[in-house]
């Protein structure tokens, strides 16, 4: 498991591009994306986020995933012990599997509102194993804008164009959105590092897929 301070910043802070990966107070000046103007909410109001969901909806056992896209392990997760789970209990309906991303930092946070853009939870799911899959080159460089950047052309293979890039990269309020959710979601399930999960409400760290397996089997009867 990955332990990082979760930060607990503003997301404004959070977003901007600037020199290094360090997190200073936020700035409201400071833009998404170089040069473009952050979104604001007309009327104050901040969207809803959207849970990605997969799965039986109405399973009696729920897992939620609280994972990083910038976390090693999470990515090793999700190439192996993931896919044994998505195989036999997520794809076989046995389960409500909840994804929910944790931001250690801005790639994070910028790597989730692409694959979040068209709030579509196939979309969602499919990037997201990209995302893991290229974790190492899209991280490559270290620098905030080759980042960007390298998100950009990976986001483009799976079907989105610039204009659609950039308006969710300089979607301020669905950032705020979502920085907010999951500093809620972390502060009420005790999430200190990732992957982390929650079954059935239970707290667990990463584990090998039998023993998740188990703890399953157990839960479903």
């Amino acid at each position: 498991m990955e332990r990082r301070t979760l930060l607990t910043v503003g997301a404004g802070a959070l977003v901007a591009l600037g020199a290094g990966w360090a997190v200073t107070r936020p700035d409201p000046q400071s833009g998404l994306l170089p040069g473009a103007a952050n979104a604001q909410a007309t009327d104050g109001a901040l969207p809803d986020v959207m849970e990605m969901v997969q799965g039986n909806p109405d399973a009696a056992v729920e897992v939620i995933e609280y994972a990083s896209y910038t976390c090693p392990h999470c990515a090793s997760f999700h190439a192996n012990q993931y896919q044994s789970l998505k195989a036999n209990y997520i794809d076989t309906g046995k389960i409500r599997f909840v994804y929910r991303e944790v931001y250690f930092d801005r790639p994070g946070l910028w790597a989730s509102m692409i694959a979040r853009c068209p709030n579509d939870t196939n979309f969602f799911f499919g990037l997201s194993e990209v995302l893991y899959e290229k974790q190492r080159e899209w991280l490559a460089s270290g620098d905030p804008a080759t980042i960007v950047q390298d998100l950009r052309k990976i986001a483009k293979t799976a079907g989105l164009d610039d204009a659609a890039l950039d308006a969710c990269l300089s979607d301020g309020p669905k950032a705020e959105s979502l920085f907010n959710w999951y500093q809620t979601n972390a502060d009420r399930d005790n999430i200190t590092g990732t992957p982390s999960f929650m079954i059935d409400g239970q707290k667990y760290s990463n584990m090998a897929y039998d023993e998740f397996a188990r703890i399953l089997d157990e839960k479903i009867g």
